[in-house]
């Protein structure tokens, strides 16, 4: 099975705990090697293209990313401007306004001055988001993006997203979060290290597969003009896992 990725749309990958949701991203992201397929970037195999070309037309966030926490918060997202810059080369202004935009974006700008370890888990994945946005590439590549964010920041995160892609961005995501998932354009679902079913969030096929491949202990239902995927509390599922 294909997994098409057009402009201007968000694809959400789930699936269970350990089911190669990760790797999957990372084969797209040119990380790991793509093992009885190829993934292809406007058509050119991505091994074909050179490192930095690469690296300005994705752009990733991986899950619990290092970073120095003696940079400061203004540094680090700097650091996702380094595909546009030549060696040794002083940030341009362009540099600086694509940083300035990113930390606002992700409402991190009053923290620009302060070092990165000064930061709740919160706030450094919103810095570290900001990261990626500044490359400000096509396709951004995000591993649980959502990870310590609070409510109100992941619904900061749905809106940014949904900017990117009607600015005809290619946002690809993993989440845990199914019903957030549910948001996205599209959903690819991942279970024993397999594409089991790719297709629109809004599609009841799509909706049944994802019942499936969490062993009916979900149920999808329509609230409010959105969907949710919520628990099915069956005991007996406890006991015959004890």
């Amino acid at each position: 099975m294909t997994l098409p990725l057009a402009a201007g749309r968000w694809t959400s990958i789930v699936g269970p705990n350990g089911a190669g949701k990760s790797t999957l991203l990372k084969v797209l992201a040119g990380l790991m090697p793509a093992s009885g397929g190829q993934v292809l970037l406007h058509g050119r195999a991505l091994h074909a293209w050179p490192r930095r070309e690469r690296a300005l037309q994705l752009s990733w966030l991986g899950q619990n990313e290092a970073a120095a926490d003696d940079l400061t918060v203004y540094d680090v997202a700097m650091l996702g401007r380094l595909p546009h810059q030549g060696w040794m080369q002083p940030a341009s202004a362009q540099d600086h306004a694509a940083v300035e935009q990113a930390l606002r974006a992700t409402q991190a700008w009053d923290w620009r001055a302060r070092a990165l370890g000064q930061l709740s888990g919160g706030e450094r994945q919103r810095v570290l988001l900001a990261r990626a946005l500044a490359v400000q590439a096509g396709v951004l590549l995000m591993d649980e993006p959502l990870a310590n964010l609070d409510p109100p920041h992941q619904a900061d995160w749905l809106l940014l997203v949904r900017e990117l892609v009607a600015h005809g961005r290619t946002v690809v995501s993993v989440l845990h979060e199914l019903s957030m998932a549910l948001q996205a354009d599209d959903v690819a679902i991942v279970a024993q290290g397999r594409l089991r079913h790719h297709g629109a969030a809004r599609d009841a096929a799509t909706h049944r597969a994802l019942e499936q491949v969490f062993d009916e202990r979900i149920a999808i239902h329509g609230v409010a003009g959105q969907w949710l995927a919520l628990p099915r509390l069956v005991p007996h599922a406890i006991q015959e896992r004890e």
